[in-house]
């Protein structure tokens, strides 16, 4: 099977999927699996887009070589990609929300985040030692505790913060 008779139409297929999902994210009308189909079939496009350069190298070629308006664009891109990692001063106050949320919640004494939950300090201590969360005492904050572990970060949030299971 030649090259371009599969790298056009993945091409196109990837873009359909990342042109929708993008616009619903934007919008925030996106569901679950939305946000994680656009992550990995961006990089489908990835490949998808290398194989269909290579597949029309001469056509692709001639708008680097013979096409003013050609080379603007693709040097625009370039450009805005460039721009694109210059931090905001001031852009987003240090994260987005969720962020922000879970970093109060981890540097708070977990007599504090108790409150939060509706649960005594006692209760919410020995849900988190059965995740394998031992707090010193309920003066601690989980930063101290889980030292940046994401996934003892996950289990304490859980722990914390989800709807009691019946006979549990």
């Amino acid at each position: 099977m030649r090259l371009r008779e599969w790298a056009t139409p993945l091409t196109i297929g990837a873009f359909v999927l990342m042109a929708a999902t993008g616009l619903l994210m934007f919008f925030h009308l996106d569901t679950a699996f939305n946000k994680p189909a656009h992550e990995w079939v961006g990089l489908v496009m990835v490949a998808a887009v290398a194989a269909h350069a290579v597949a029309n190298w001469t056509s692709f070629k001639r708008y680097f070589l013979m096409s003013r308006p050609g080379r603007a664009l693709i040097g625009l891109g370039a450009v805005a990609l460039a721009l694109s990692f210059i931090p905001i001063a001031g852009g987003d106050e240090g994260g987005p929300p969720p962020v922000l949320a879970m970093r109060a919640v981890s540097k708070a004494p977990i007599a504090n985040v108790a409150a939060l939950s509706g649960r005594p300090a006692e209760e919410v201590m020995a849900d988190l030692a059965k995740v394998g969360i031992r707090m010193p005492s309920a003066q601690a904050n989980l930063d101290s505790v889980v030292a940046g572990n994401r996934e003892l970060q996950g289990k304490a949030m859980r722990a914390l913060f989800s709807a009691p299971q019946p006979g549990g």
